[in-house]
Parts: structure tokens; C-alpha cells; sequence
């Protein structure tokens, strides 16, 4: 093993989603360090006080601490959730906190009695389990953007989406029906990487932990 690689063993990695939620918990890496931690442009790693911070998608931050890529990540509950990936689930650090609700049109209702709803979603194992907990028969239609267009051209009944005001639903002439979750960005770890370097992963919770509990 060369030097480089043994460097890359001590550091511990965390995978964090683009965006606000990596600004803030940079921020709260910085208040409990006394450093300045932040992504340089548009580069992708950051590497300081022997941590190595990884700018990745949304989505695909649970894969790369399930996969060992990253020992720790901090991701939203909607994307543990419907991922169902085998993390372990450490703590809820209450940042980007928001909603996964089912919008309809204006006009319309929500009706359990239907036999077969048609919902378009990106999270389509969310939605199977909400609907199938009714005992209501769903067919999801997967799509991966501008899902408030479903409903108003005829291609779906409903959709499931994250919601933080509703301002966009509204302004799209839909409204929230019902709520499925509450949703906020939480620290997750590699089950390996949690048996492996405890002590070191332990010790980062718990001055998040003291952070997030002080806000």
C-alpha cells in the first residue's frame, strides 16, 4: 500500500447531496472545528482536517455509503426511505425540512373507494407502500420532472411529490390532499464502516449531535 492510499484509509469520507444541504452542514463542520469548510468552484472533493467531504448528487448519496465509497453521508429520509438501502440511520440532523404529499387538481378529491389510482412519481416505493397501507389499488407512472403536469393533462390522477410550501403545486393549479411523511436531512453511516472506525464515527455524531440540539 503507498502512502497516498494509507492517507486515503485514515481520512473519513462523507458523501453530502448538492446544494443548500451541503452548505449548512459544512457550516456546522466549521462550527465544530473552528476551520472553514467549503467546496472550492465546482470541484467535488474536499479534503481538510483529515476528513474528505464528497458533492454528489441527491439521490445518490445513500449508494455511495451503502457501497463503502463513503463512511458517512447526510441525506433526507424521502431518499432513505424509498431507496431502502442497508445503512444504518444515525441521527436527524433537521435540515431541508419538508414534506412527501400527494397533490391532486384544484377542483378534484381525493376518493379511497377508486379501484385503481394513477399516481406519477419519482418515488415510486414511497407511493406503493403509502397507498398499499390503504389497501388501495395503485398504478404509478414514473416519471422525472415537471410531475405537476401529470394531473393537469390527464396522464395521472395524482401525484407524490416533496413539498416544502406548496407554492409550486398551487401555482400548477394542484393541491396537498394528504401527507404521506415528514422529511429532513439525517447522518447515515456504512454498516462496515460503523463496526470498523466506531469510535472515530461516534465522536462525529455526537458533536454534530450537540450542534444540530443547540439550534
Amino acid at each position: 500500500m503507498d502512502r497516498r492510499d494509507a492517507d486515503d484509509r485514515e481520512m473519513l469520507t462523507i458523501a453530502l447531496p448538492k446544494g443548500r444541504i451541503a452548505e449548512e452542514t459544512l457550516g456546522i463542520f466549521s462550527e465544530i472545528f473552528g476551520e472553514d469548510f467549503h467546496f472550492e468552484s465546482r470541484k467535488l472533493i474536499l479534503e481538510k482536517g483529515g476528513f474528505r467531504f464528497l458533492n454528489v448528487r441527491n439521490q445518490d448519496v445513500p449508494t455511495y455509503v451503502e457501497y463503502g465509497a463513503a463512511d458517512l453521508g447526510v441525506v433526507g429520509l424521502d431518499v432513505i426511505s424509498e431507496k431502502e438501502l442497508d445503512i444504518i440511520d444515525l441521527l436527524d440532523m433537521r435540515l431541508g425540512r419538508c414534506k412527501v404529499s400527494i397533490g391532486i387538481r384544484e377542483e378534484d378529491e381525493l376518493d379511497w373507494r377508486r379501484p385503481d389510482i394513477k399516481v406519477a412519481t419519482k418515488m415510486v416505493n414511497i407511493t406503493k407502500n403509502y397507498f398499499a397501507s390503504k389497501a388501495v389499488g395503485v398504478e404509478v407512472i414514473k416519471l422525472y420532472g415537471s410531475i405537476e403536469l401529470a394531473p393537469l393533462v390527464g396522464l395521472a390522477d395524482a401525484i407524490v411529490d416533496i413539498v416544502e410550501t406548496g407554492k409550486t403545486m398551487r401555482e400548477n393549479g394542484l393541491k396537498v390532499a394528504e401527507d404521506i411523511m415528514d422529511s429532513s436531512a439525517h447522518l447515515i453511516a456504512n454498516k462496515n464502516s460503523f463496526y470498523a472506525r466506531k469510535e472515530e464515527i461516534i465522536s462525529i455524531y455526537e458533536k454534530v449531535r450537540d450542534v444540530v440540539s443547540s439550534k
